[in-house]
C-alpha cells in the first residue's frame, strides 16, 4: 500500500496547523476537520502509538471504535520517528527527512538511532557533543507559528528527551506516570473550556505489541483498559466543549523467527554494503560499496526475491512514497542506494558488535495495510 498524502496523518496535522494560523504547506487539511470545528475550544490529539486500523477493528464494540470517523494513511516508512515528526511539523518525510529508527547522518559520519538521539554504535548522546535534533529535522514544528496555547503530555521518562525538546520547543511539557495520571492530567488541562491545543502521547501499547505481538492477550488487556479510561475521560469532560481526536503513527504486523532474516547469514550480501543497514527491519536502506551494485542486485533477486522487493531509492522519491513536493536536500542520502521492501511478514536485521540479540513479535515500518493504516477517532464533549 502506497501512503496517501491527501488522506493521512500529515493531513491531520495540516488541519490543526491551518486552523490556528500556521504557514500552509503542500499538504491539504482533512475535510472532516475544518477550521471552524477546531477554533474557540479545547482540542486534544491523543496519539496512541501503534494503534493501527486493523488493531482497532478487533474491538468493534469499544468506545474508541464506535467514535471512529475515518481511516487515515501513515507515512513511509510507517514508523514512529517519521510519523511523530510529521504530526509535529505538518509535512511528510519528503520535507522533514527523518527516515526511520536508524539513519545515516552524513553530517556526523555516523549511523544514528534518531529518537534516543544517540550513535547506533553506543556511547553518549549527540547532545553531549553540542548537537541538537533540530539541526537534522528539515522542518520546524507547526505550533511555533500557531496562535493557540499548546501543551505536550508525554511519559515522565520521555518528556525531557532531546527529541521531545526539539519537537516541542517552547510548548509547555507535562509528564505523566501511568494511565490514571495520563487521563487525569488530560481532563484537568481541558476542563476549563478555554481554547488550547494538547498533544497527548501514549507509548505503552506500542511496547506491548512489539514484545508480545499485536494480537496477544497482553495487548488486548491493555487496549480494553485504555478504552475504559478514555470513556471515563470523555464523561468527565462533558459540557467543556472539548474535542478529543485520537489517531496513531502506524499499525502493526506480527512476525516470527522463521520470517526473521539475519544479515550475518547472507555474507555475500553483507560484503556488498558500505555501512550497516539503516531505516527499519521492514523497509531497509542499503548503502552499497563502490562497484558492488551488480553483485548486490544479483544476490537479492536470486536469493531473497521471495522475502523482499528491491527498489532504487531515488525511484521511491520520484514516485511520491516519502511525500509531495520538493524533497529535502538530504533525503536521498538518508535512504541509501536501494530499499528492500519486505514481503508478507518478513524482516531483515543486522547486528553491531555491542548489540544484544533480540526479537520483536510485532513489527512495523513496511507497506502492508496493517502497518500503513490508522484510525481517526473524534469525540466532542
Amino acid at each position: 500500500m502506497k501512503p496517501n498524502y491527501e488522506r493521512g496523518i500529515v493531513n491531520l496535522a495540516a488541519s490543526l496547523a491551518s486552523a490556528w494560523g500556521a504557514e500552509k504547506t503542500a499538504y491539504s487539511p482533512l475535510a472532516e476537520l475544518p477550521a471552524e470545528k477546531l477554533r474557540q475550544r479545547p482540542v486534544a490529539l491523543l496519539l496512541i502509538d501503534g494503534l493501527g486500523a486493523n488493531m482497532l477493528e478487533q474491538y468493534p464494540d469499544s468506545h474508541l471504535a464506535r467514535a471512529r470517523t475515518a481511516t487515515l494513511s501513515s507515512v513511509f516508512p510507517s514508523t514512529t520517528a517519521s510519523g511523530i515528526t510529521s504530526l509535529a511539523t505538518a509535512v511528510a518525510p519528503q520535507q522533514h527527512a527523518i527516515t526511520g529508527w536508524h539513519m545515516w547522518l552524513r553530517e556526523l559520519g555516523s549511523v544514528a538511532t534518531i529518537l534516543p538521539f544517540m550513535p547506533r554504535h553506543g556511547g553518549v548522546a549527540y547532545s553531549a557533543a553540542g548537537w541538537n535534533p533540530r539541526q537534522f529535522i528539515g522542518a520546524d514544528p507547526w505550533h511555533a507559528q500557531a496562535n493557540i496555547r499548546t501543551s505536550l503530555l508525554s511519559p515522565k521518562w520521555l518528556i525531557d528527551s532531546d527529541y521531545n525538546r526539539a519537537l516541542s520547543g517552547s510548548t509547555r511539557r507535562l509528564g505523566y506516570q501511568d494511565m490514571d495520571d495520563f487521563f487525569l492530567q488530560l481532563v484537568n488541562a481541558l476542563a476549563n473550556g478555554l481554547p488550547q491545543y494538547l498533544y497527548a502521547y501514549w507509548s505503552e501499547l506500542d511496547g506491548l505489541a512489539h514484545q508480545y505481538g499485536s494480537y496477544s492477550n497482553q495487548v488486548r488487556e491493555h487496549f480494553l483498559a485504555l478504552d475504559s479510561a478514555f470513556a471515563a475521560a470523555c464523561a468527565a469532560l462533558q459540557g467543556s466543549g472539548a474535542l478529543l481526536l485520537v489517531s496513531a503513527d502506524h499499525g502493526f504486523i506480527d512476525t516470527d523467527k522463521q520470517h526473521t532474516l539475519q544479515l550475518s547469514e547472507h555474507p555475500a550480501l553483507e560484503s556488498t554494503l558500505a555501512i550497516p543497514l539503516c531505516g527499519e527491519s521492514r523497509a531497509v536502506y542499503c548503502y552499497l560499496r563502490h562497484g558492488q551494485e551488480a553483485n548486490f542486485l544479483d544476490y537479492v533477486n536470486k536469493e531473497l526475491s521471495a522475502q523482499c522487493e528491491v527498489v532504487n531509492s531515488a525511484e521511491l522519491i520520484a514516485e511520491g512514497w516519502f511525500g509531495l513536493g520538493q524533497p529535502h536536500p538530504r533525503l536521498q542520502e538518508r535512504i541509501g542506494d536501494y530499499v528492500l521492501l519486505m514481503r508478507e511478514n518478513n524482516i531483515l536485521r543486522d547486528r553491531l558488535a555491542h548489540e544484544k540479540p533480540f526479537h520483536h513479535l510485532g513489527v512495523h515500518g513496511g507497506i502492508s495495510y496493517a502497518e500503513m493504516t490508522v484510525p481517526l477517532i473524534e469525540f466532542s464533549t
